[in-house]
C-alpha cells in the first residue's frame, strides 16, 4: 500500500469528511492528521469507510431516512446539500458542476447498463436496484469537508480502547467461539484482531451506517471527482444483489459505500467474502459465520503471518536518530536493539531476526513501536498508522493484555487546520518544504518537519508540536 498522506492529496478531505457524517468509527483513524490515510479513494485499504464521534460507541442504528429528491435532483429535507463549491477545488465539486451532473443523474445510471450487463447482471434485476434512486448530494459536502481541529493519536486510543468495548468484544468472543474456532483453524488469522475489527469499525455491529449503498455509490459515480472508481463500487454493489449474497435494506453503511459489521466496500466484498456456513449466500451483515470467515480471509489474502504479532511497544533512547523512523526503513529486530531499543516490557523480543519498521507517533516526547509485517497486514485493511495501532492494541488487550506502558506527551495539543497552514508556509519560507502549502499534513511535510529539527539541534521526529511552530515563528 502507498503512503497515503501525499501533500496535496485529496484524500485527507476525504476521510475527514467520512468522519463529519457520523456513520461509523474508523474515520476517527483519518481525522488523526497523522500521516497516513483511512480508505475511499483509488484503494481505499481494502475496506470501509467507518465513522467518529456522534454516537458511536452505543446504541443502534436510527431508522434509515434519505432527503427527498428537488428539481434537477437536488435534495431537500434534513441536511441538505449544501450548494456550495468543494473545498478542493476540483472542477468537478464546484457547485456548478454539482448541479449539471445532479441533473443528468438519471442519464448516468442508465448510461451503465451495457457495463452492467457485461458483468451477468440481468436488465431485469438492473431495472428493479436502480428504480427511484436519486443523488445523496449531501455526500458532496462530507466528500470535501475539511476540520478545523483534529484529535491526537493518545485521544483515538482512549475513545476506541475502551472498558466498554472490551467487555463487548469478550462477548462476542463467547458467543461466536464456534465460528471463531473454525475460522481461525482454516485461515491462521488471530481471532482477537477479527473481534477488533468487528469493534472497532461498528461497535459490534450497532454502528454500520444507515445510507443506500447503492444511493451513495450511484451518486459518487456520477456526481464529483471520483466518479472511476466509485462506478465500480457501484456495479460491484449491483452484482452482490443480482447474486442474492444480499438484500438491498442489508446494504446500508457509511456515505461512500462501506457496509456491514466490518465495512467492506463493494469491490472487497466482492474479493474476500466467503461463504463461511455453506449456506449459498455470502451474508457479511447478519451472518456471523460469513462475517469472520470473510474478514479472516481478507486479512490472510492480505499476508497475515500466523501465529505472530503486529508490533511491539518500545523504549527508543536519548539521542536516537530519529530519521530512522521510516516506514521504508525496516531492519531486523536485532539490529534495532544494537541501537538501544528495548521493549518496554523488558521481556525479550521472541523473534530477533524479524524485520519491523520504527514508528514514533507522538515524536520523542512519546512511545515508540516497532511494527512487523502484521501491522502492515492491518494498514492494508485500512492505512492508516493510527487505525492500525488501535486495532492492534485493542486484540492484544481482548487476549488479556495491558495498556501501554509509557506515557504520551497528554500536554501537547494538535495544531488547527490554519496553524498546519501556517507552519508549512514558514518551512516553505526556509527552504524546507517544496510543496503548495495547504494545512494538509502528509510525507512531505514530515520529511520538511524532520529536516527543519535537525537544521535547529531538536530531536529530528516529524512531529508537529506547538514549539515547532514557535521555533519558526522565531519565538
Amino acid at each position: 500500500m502507498a503512503d497515503f498522506w501525499p501533500d496535496g492529496c485529496d484524500m485527507r478531505q476525504l476521510v475527514t469528511a467520512a468522519a463529519l457524517s457520523l456513520t461509523g468509527a474508523t474515520m476517527l483513524a483519518a481525522a488523526l492528521l497523522f500521516p497516513v490515510a483511512a480508505q475511499a479513494q483509488g484503494q481505499q485499504g481494502q475496506n470501509g469507510l467507518s465513522n467518529l464521534f456522534g454516537g458511536i460507541f452505543s446504541g443502534s442504528n436510527p431508522a434509515p431516512s434519505q432527503p427527498a429528491p428537488g428539481p434537477g435532483g437536488v435534495q431537500t429535507g434534513a441536511q441538505p446539500w449544501s450548494g456550495e463549491d468543494g473545498a478542493s477545488g476540483h472542477p468537478l465539486m464546484t457547485a456548478a458542476a454539482i448541479r449539471e451532473a445532479a441533473g443528468n443523474f438519471d442519464n448516468c445510471v442508465a448510461g451503465m447498463w451495457p457495463d452492467a450487463a457485461r458483468r451477468n447482471i440481468t436488465q431485469e434485476n438492473f431495472q428493479r436496484f436502480t428504480a427511484g434512486l436519486s443523488p445523496d448530494l449531501r455526500i458532496m459536502d462530507l466528500m470535501d469537508s475539511q476540520p478545523e481541529f483534529t484529535k491526537s493519536i493518545w485521544d483515538y486510543l482512549d475513545i476506541l480502547v475502551n472498558d466498554n468495548r472490551l467487555a463487548k468484544g469478550k462477548e462476542v468472543l463467547a458467543k461466536y467461539k464456534a465460528q471463531f474456532d473454525a475460522t481461525e483453524k482454516a485461515t491462521g488469522v488471530d481471532r482477537y484482531i477479527i473481534a477488533a475489527i468487528w469493534g472497532i469499525e461498528s461497535n459490534y455491529s450497532t454502528q454500520m451506517g444507515d445510507r443506500s449503498v447503492l444511493q451513495s455509490t450511484a451518486t459518487l459515480a456520477c456526481v464529483g471527482r471520483r466518479q472511476a472508481y466509485f462506478k465500480d463500487e457501484f456495479l460491484s454493489a449491483l452484482e452482490i444483489l443480482n447474486r442474492g449474497d444480499l438484500r438491498p435494506e442489508q446494504m446500508r453503511g457509511s456515505w461512500a459505500g462501506a457496509f456491514g459489521p466490518t465495512q467492506f466496500m463493494p469491490t472487497a466484498f466482492k474479493r474476500f467474502a466467503v461463504d463461511g456456513d455453506g449456506d449459498g449466500r455470502r451474508d457479511v451483515v447478519d451472518n456471523p459465520s460469513d462475517l469472520i470467515a470473510s474478514t479472516a480471509n481478507n486479512l490472510k489474502k492480505d499476508g497475515w503471518q500466523s501465529g505472530q504479532t503486529w508490533g511491539f511497544e518500545v523504549v527508543v533512547p536519548q539521542g536516537f536518530n530519529y530519521m530512522l523512523a521510516d516506514r521504508a526503513k525496516a531492519m531486523t529486530i536485532a539490529q534495532w536493539e544494537k541501537l538501544g531499543l528495548k521493549r518496554a516490557t523488558n521481556q525479550p523480543f521472541p523473534h530477533p531476526a524479524e524485520k519491523a519498521y520504527l514508528l514514533a507517533p507522538a515524536g520523542a516526547q512519546g512511545p515508540g513501536f516497532l511494527m512487523l509485517q502484521n501491522f502492515r497486514v492491518i494498514m492494508k485493511y485500512n492505512p492508516a498508522e493510527a487505525y492500525a495501532m488501535a486495532i492492534g492494541h485493542f486484540a492484544d488487550r481482548l487476549r488479556g493484555g495491558q495498556p501501554f506502558v509509557q506515557p504520551w506527551p497528554r500536554q501537547e495539543r494538535e495544531l488547527s487546520r490554519g496553524e498546519r497552514l501556517e507552519l508549512q508556509q514558514l518551512l516553505a519560507q526556509r527552504g524546507f518544504y517544496k510543496g503548495t502549502p495547504d494545512g494538509q499534513f502528509g510525507g512531505q511535510t514530515r520529511d520538511a518537519l524532520r529536516n527543519f529539527q535537525a537544521s535547529i539541534g531538536v530531536p529530528a521526529d516529524g512531529f508537529a508540536s506547538s514549539d515547532v511552530l514557535d521555533r519558526l515563528r522565531g519565538r
